[in-house]
């Protein structure tokens, strides 16, 4: 028994529940990330963020809806076609919906480094297609997914739908599976460095992590994306780092080779 459960259908909570919950969960960030008392917990000062970033914050909106919306569409498409409206769908037990998460999560991982790691290395996908996420030097939460159409498409969307057909979850199951996606996505944007988030204590490619692959010198480390840092380690592209407090306030996530 799920809240939506008799007002609208697991796929189209599937389809428009993680958006929400995007803006929703990076939207809040973005309310809370100029305010006086949090900037003792930001990995770059204020000034950094208006001098370095080279995309303003309306332009970033308009990015994401655009990947929102091819998202919406390929997610509506991959329900229509696995899903049978004459079988009654029975849930797994809560042990093989774990470990179809965990499949989930290896699979997302596994296709977005990879195909990160390329767009890095060719020059001509790097300088026309994954450099407009690049242009956000400082994230920032309302800039995770302020990609290129193209890359939104290929990174995000089609990572998503391979977790799901692999891991062979079903659409409610997946409900919870991209929803929690979407918050670690925009968690490892948000640009903060807080004592109590979960997300940033439970995995090693967090926020800091994923600041040093948006510097200069971590361009070509740290791909690994959104979950775990495996594949970075197993290829020799992980850069680790040390949490270093500014005078100002905050702290710099200063990176240093393994």
């Amino acid at each position: 028994m799920v809240p939506w459960e008799g007002y609208v259908s697991d796929e189209t909570m599937g389809t428009f529940a993680p958006i929400v919950l995007y803006w929703v969960y990076a939207g809040g960030y973005q309310l809370v990330l100029h305010r006086r008392p949090l900037e003792r917990y930001r990995l770059h000062t204020l000034a950094e963020e208006d001098e370095k970033n080279l995309v303003t914050l309306p332009a970033v909106v308009r990015g994401v809806l655009l990947q929102q919306l091819v998202q919406a569409i390929v997610a509506m498409f991959l329900f229509m076609i696995t899903s049978d409206s004459s079988t009654v769908i029975v849930q797994p037990s809560m042990v093989v919906q774990m470990f179809q998460f965990l499949v989930a999560m290896l699979v997302m991982d596994t296709w977005q480094y990879f195909v990160h790691r390329y767009m890095h290395q060719n020059k001509f996908l790097y300088r026309h297609i994954h450099s407009q996420h690049h242009r956000l030097i400082v994230p920032y939460a309302i800039g995770a997914l302020y990609n290129h159409p193209l890359e939104g498409l290929l990174l995000d969307t089609l990572g998503g739908a391979m977790s799901f057909l692999v891991s062979g979850m079903t659409p409610r199951t997946a409900v919870f599976f991209f929803c929690f996606a979407v918050l670690k996505t925009v968690d490892d944007h948000c640009g903060l460095w807080l004592p109590y988030n979960i997300f940033q204590r439970l995995f090693q490619n967090n926020t800091a992590y994923h600041d040093i692959h948006h510097q200069l010198q971590g361009t070509k480390y740290n791909y690994s994306q959104p979950f775990f840092s495996i594949w970075d380690k197993i290829l020799g592209t992980h850069m680790a780092y040390s949490l270093v407090s500014r005078k100002e306030g905050g702290f710099e996530a200063r990176a240093s080779r393994d």
